[in-house]
């Protein structure tokens, strides 16, 4: 089982959300506290530290890319230590997962998935952790956990996928019509798991074949 299908084009929607509605979310957060730190002073500070989140981040991926993991890891463990509240942090929490699943360490993964769902604001990025944590969970053979951890996904959030999903816990139980349902589900999505979905329903066969 793959258990991070598409991560990056995941991870560029999470991205084009934040990029379309982050501004919002800060203005409220500057607005709260003008009061208290002054306007200009506020809005230096949150420059200063989200241009050094930036950086890191930046810094994060540029290493990844030359294929210098370690260092990206350090790096993005920094930006978490430093950066907990920046949604850079939510970035760089979920790549540390990837690397970690990558060489072999899926506890570690998991816990960096849990770090997203429990200090990442933004509902989008929690989201994003529990449907991958469930994708994990299940890939770990923990059936229930991934059902649970799935069904605390806001309703909407990447319908295709979590139907997709769905099915696979539910091939896991051995329950079929219900996998077969949720497949179809999934196909009804438009989403970009087309393919693989279609290759899973035949692999179940239609509901005579199985009766």
């Amino acid at each position: 089982m793959t258990t991070y299908p598409n991560e990056d084009e995941q991870l560029e929607a999470v991205k084009k959300w934040w990029s379309e509605n982050g501004k919002s979310i800060v203005l409220g957060v500057v607005l709260g506290f003008s009061a208290l730190f002054g306007w200009q002073g506020w809005q230096s500070y949150q420059l200063a530290q989200g241009q050094a989140a930036s950086d890191l981040y930046t810094a994060m991926l540029n290493q990844a890319t030359s294929g210098d993991i370690e260092s990206a890891s350090a790096t993005g463990k920094r930006l978490l230590g430093e950066h907990t509240g920046s949604v850079y942090a939510g970035f760089a929490a979920l790549k540390l997962a990837q690397f970690a699943y990558a060489r072999g360490d899926k506890p570690g993964a998991v816990g960096h998935l849990e770090w997203v769902s429990s200090n990442v604001s933004e509902e989008v990025f929690a989201d994003l952790a529990k449907v991958r944590l469930a994708r994990l969970q299940l890939d770990l053979g923990q059936v229930d956990a991934a059902e649970a951890q799935l069904n605390a996904v806001y309703p909407g959030f990447m319908p295709g996928v979590v139907a997709e999903l769905r099915g696979d816990i539910a091939q896991a139980n051995g329950d079929l019509e219900a996998a077969r349902q949720a497949y179809i589900l999934a196909l009804a999505s438009g989403e970009e798991v087309l393919q693989t979905v279609r290759m899973k329903l035949l692999a179940i066969g239609s509901a005579e074949e199985s009766s």
